[in-house]
């Protein structure tokens, strides 16, 4: 499959996925959201030479616009499956591929504004950087959708208060990046010409790291946002306890101890 609205660039265990749609503000077109992104992430799920993934956008105004609203306005859909859920969460969103088995760390750079369904990436990364020029805002409401599966996301990382406040003000307000890495939303905002330099950073740091561990720890911790305390700790531990038979679970203190770097297991 060749990519047109997605950049998809490999170097060495770091997967960079570039939103390309610079002059539509990269907004998600149907070829982004039903072919591009879930084939993307397939790809990076399959290759066990991937181990982090960066997702950013084309260009300095906008990391994702959310979707595109003249795809909308043509087809008489912006995207999604009509009808009851068809399994434990909806299916249709920007960001299913995160949530079915991809267990490597996703770090979101964003570079720009980040509005509508780009809050998914945000909700759903794993590592989340922002430009010092990002603001984050919503418009639902204003064209007459619903605000209720990016608000959901988002809820986990920032207050109920200010989400509520994004919906009601459909983006006559924006939040910026110092606010959001005040309120939780993105854990550092860097100089917007060394964004991708530090996302890649990161990256290269993560993916000297076990990979099965970062996995199993992944998984346990976003599990726990939908579990009481006590069986998140017992979710926990299960993973604790398969990984025990893992062989990178006697390398690591093993090389610790030799003074040399862990030859991982790539499962």
């Amino acid at each position: 499959m060749q990519f047109k609205d997605l950049s998809y660039e490999q170097d060495g265990h770091v997967l960079t996925l570039t939103l390309n749609r610079p002059e539509r503000m990269n907004a998600l077109s149907r070829n982004l959201l039903k072919l591009e992104l879930p084939e993307a992430f397939r790809r990076a799920r399959e290759d066990a030479s991937v181990r982090v993934v960066i997702l950013t956008g084309a260009g300095e105004k906008a990391f994702c616009s959310g979707a595109d609203l003249k795809d909308a306005a043509e087809t008489g859909s912006i995207g999604g499956t009509k009808g009851p859920s068809q399994g434990p969460y909806y299916r249709g969103t920007p960001t299913d591929f995160l949530h079915v088995g991809f267990d490597k760390p996703v770090i979101v750079a964003v570079n720009g504004m980040c509005l509508g369904a780009g809050l998914h990436f945000v909700a759903d990364g794993d590592l989340i950087l922002a430009a010092d020029h990002a603001t984050f805002f919503d418009t639902h409401v204003r064209v007459g959708q619903v605000f209720a599966l990016e608000s959901i996301g988002l809820m986990r990382r920032m207050p109920f208060g200010e989400v509520m406040r994004m919906m009601l003000l459909a983006g006559t307000e924006r939040l910026d990046a110092p606010t959001a890495l005040r309120m939780g939303l993105v854990s550092e905002v860097v100089p917007r010409a060394g964004l991708l330099q530090r996302a890649k950073q990161h990256a290269a740091t993560i993916a000297e790291f076990s990979p099965a561990t970062i996995a199993a720890s992944k998984r346990a911790m976003w599990e726990a946002l939908d579990r009481g305390l006590f069986d998140a700790l017992e979710n926990g531990w299960r993973y604790i306890y398969a990984h025990w038979d893992h062989p990178d679970y006697v390398e690591g203190p093993r090389a610790f101890a030799e003074k040399r770097k862990p030859q991982w297991t790539i499962d």
